[in-house]
């Protein structure tokens, strides 16, 4: 009797990514790919493997430089300056049919690069980042001042006009890569801005493909900017420059204070979209086994590498062992890998000094007196991997309960009785207020206890990220809203006329 051996399908368009990755990778400026003026380069390497996967262009301060003034002079140029709103929305509209038709090899580059699994990147990240484009393109013509009644003496017709801010710079993390270079373009192109993003030095090549795909577009020269490079000489030359009228940052808090410092010379717009440490709140009269799933999801998902995680998990006493167990269950049967393979659910973060810095959080709370209930190891491996971990006992003291982790471990922890004011005082106890999450029956409680949570995003028995609705923080979790009206509201400058009749 002869057996077959069945084989995983292959990874779609990942030859194609391949073969991206292993091309000589430049910086575009001005509408055209050129070398950086120092000449360096810097390697970048799959965080599951450790294997290299590109050599990249280092932007430098010159090469910033070069990249402000190419903006400029678009702002300047009839080309973009003068270009409709309808045919931004046509640009943008076209940029999105690219990313769609192109999707499986940027999921591929996606997975090479940040690590999670391809399926993951494939049907979320890159249908997200497509929907962006589309629904910015909507407002592109939209984009209206009002009418105002004055009262003061004399016969006015006074009305208010919306204009581009101007050059903006837009730096994005490492762990959505293309969803969050995507979200921060489309609004500034479809304001009418030029753009100069800079994608994080672990993560470049989907930023990378996406610029080739805005050439062929055909937007014009220096409405966009690349450039790859380090946050401590291209990203902080581009935030002190005095030529960008605007600065948007989604990263960590730390650095949110570095650019807000670096603005201040010539008081440049800032929007940053900053940590979080999210209270997934669990009531007593919850669907308990969808409320587990998706606490499990909130804090495992992209391997916790995510600043709206459900990192703190409060559940009423009543099922709190039942959740702890069921979320204990699934971080236990989950199957941690390589992004490529079929059957990985979640993959590594992304470096291994991210690894370690995950598990000092852990064993600093074990060593202070939490319970672990799950996980709380490294996973053997070349890649940076660390099990799904769930530790209950903790206090409000503990840094691992009250700083952001950025990896996939939950602090969960009991409360006895229904007292929302109580429920939110302790979900607000955090110097973040990204978001909540609220899993109850009662159409009451959760709409007594959204208002009572410090959180610029609630979500109420599930729901994830739509392009129509604004997302920001309160409190140390930043400044300004991206997506929605107010989104783009924010690459906009309001100007105020009145004409005497």
């Amino acid at each position: 009797m002869s057996t077959q051996t069945l084989e995983k399908p292959p990874v779609p368009a990942l030859d194609e990514a391949r073969a991206f990755a292993a091309r000589r990778h430049q910086l575009f400026i001005g509408g055209r790919w050129v070398e950086p003026q120092s000449g360096e380069r810097f390697a970048t390497h799959d965080p599951a493997t450790g294997a290299h996967v590109a050599d990249v262009a280092k932007a430098m301060e010159a090469d910033v430089d070069l990249a402000v003034h190419a903006a400029r002079a678009a702002m300047e140029d009839t080309a973009w300056a003068e270009m409709k709103p309808n045919a931004r929305a046509l640009l943008l509209n076209r940029l999105a049919d690219a990313l769609e038709r192109h999707a499986d090899e940027f999921a591929a580059l996606e997975t090479m690069d940040q690590g999670k699994p391809v399926r993951d990147a494939r049907f979320f990240d890159l249908p997200y980042a497509v929907d962006l484009l589309r629904y910015n393109a909507g407002w592109a013509t939209k984009l209206n001042g009002e009418s105002i009644s004055l009262s003061g003496p004399g016969t006015w017709h006074a009305f208010t006009v919306r204009e581009p801010i101007g050059v903006v710079a837009q730096i994005v993390p490492w762990n959505a890569p293309i969803a969050m270079a995507v979200a921060k373009i489309a609004p500034a192109l479809a304001a009418g801005c030029a753009v100069i993003l800079k994608p994080a030095e672990e993560t470049p090549m989907t930023a990378l493909r996406l610029a080739h795909l805005i050439e062929e577009v055909g937007f014009p020269a220096g409405a966009f900017n690349l450039l790859t490079g380090f946050g401590d000489s291209a990203g902080a030359a581009l935030t002190a420059h005095p030529g960008v009228d605007k600065v948007t940052f989604t990263g960590s808090t730390e650095v949110g204070r570095l650019i807000i410092n670096a603005a201040a010379g010539n008081f440049k717009r800032v929007t940053l979209e900053l940590g979080g440490k999210t209270p997934c709140i669990i009531l007593p009269d919850a669907d308990v086994g969808a409320a587990i799933q998706g606490a499990a999801r909130s804090i495992f998902s992209n391997a916790g590498q995510i600043c709206n995680a459900g990192s703190r998990l409060f559940v009423h006493r009543n099922i709190f062992e039942q959740v702890v167990e069921g979320v204990s269950a699934i971080a236990e049967g989950t199957k941690v890998g390589g992004g490529f393979d079929a059957d990985t659910q979640m993959g590594p973060v992304i470096s291994s000094t991210q690894r370690e810095r995950i598990l000092g959080y852990v064993k600093g709370g074990l060593e202070a007196g939490a319970t672990l209930r799950a996980g709380g190891r490294e996973i053997g491996g070349p890649g940076a991997f660390v099990a799904p971990t769930v530790l209950t006992d903790t206090d409000a003291q503990m840094a691992v309960r009250r700083e952001e982790i950025f990896g996939p471990v939950l602090c969960a922890m009991s409360f006895g009785d229904e007292d929302l004011e109580q429920i939110a005082r302790d979900a607000n106890a955090s110097d973040y207020g990204l978001g909540a999450v609220i899993w109850t029956n009662n159409l009451s409680a959760a709409h007594r206890l959204a208002r009572k949570l410090k959180a610029g995003t609630v979500r109420v028995n599930g729901g994830g990220l739509d392009p129509a609705l604004p997302f920001g923080g309160f409190k140390q979790s930043g400044w300004g809203r991206e997506n929605g009206r107010e989104g783009i509201d924010a690459y906009t400058e309001v100007k105020s006329i009145a004409m005497a009749i």
